[in-house]
């Protein structure tokens, strides 16, 4: 399935210079379908898994686009819960759960990996609407990023403490509607960040409904796999 993507250059000199792209953590996106019991019942009938094949994932970033219960946030956890990183946000440190009503797609999905993947690297999930769990947890842990815990900031400082705390480069990161907690000046100043881990190895695989965000240059985006 084709995906639309926008080169990642810089301006040198007045010329035109195409940046190499760093080798991925995660090169496709796969689903089983022989092993699919049936594409009528869920999670397998939402269109973004009715449809699904295969996905090329970009090595800097991959964004899923489309509409309300398209699918983007049920692929995105799929793909957190194969790496082995708690569904409800956090790292592969993160065992807690408040409410486990994960799907089965993680049984049916498979990553392909180059070798760099069998490197330990670092990975984190964010999913906005059970940041306040991921927080909670991390209060109770006595885990702090910034000069506050994260309930003691607003939504947005909240999110944008961790990113620039917790996320060190050289790893996969998956993020689902990071918009949610953003302001737009604010999401223009989360494409900063992201492009500075993006420099640093870094790999985003991102769902979100955000014009701003999706506008980042160095990207594949895939609408059509989300559609009906």
């Amino acid at each position: 399935m084709e995906r639309n993507r926008t080169l990642c250059g810089s301006i040198t000199n007045g010329t035109y210079e195409e940046m190499p792209d760093p080798q991925p953590f995660i090169q496709s996106v796969n689903l089983l379908r022989e092993r699919v019991p049936s594409f009528e019942q869920y999670p397998f009938s939402i269109p973004a898994i009715r449809h699904l094949d295969r996905i090329e994932i970009h090595p800097r970033v991959t964004f899923f686009a489309g509409e309300n219960g398209t699918g983007k946030s049920t692929l995105l956890e799929a793909i957190a819960a194969v790496e082995g990183i708690n569904v409800e946000g956090g790292s592969r440190n993160f065992s807690f759960s408040t409410n486990d009503n994960s799907s089965c797609l993680k049984d049916y999905v498979r990553l392909e990996r180059p070798m760099r993947s069998l490197r330990k690297t670092d990975a984190y999930f964010f999913r906005a609407e059970s940041f306040y769990n991921v927080a909670s947890e991390m209060e109770r842990l006595g885990v702090e990023y910034g000069e506050r815990s994260l309930h003691r900031q607003s939504h947005g400082e909240s999110f944008l403490s961790l990113l620039l705390n917790r996320f060190c480069g050289n790893g996969l990161y998956l993020l689902d509607e990071p918009e949610a907690a953003l302001s737009p000046l604010r999401q223009m100043s989360f494409l900063a960040a992201v492009h500075d881990l993006t420099q640093s190895g870094s790999q985003f695989i991102i769902a979100t409904h955000s014009p701003i965000i999706m506008a980042y240059p160095c990207a594949a985006i895939y609408p059509a796999v989300l559609t009906t």
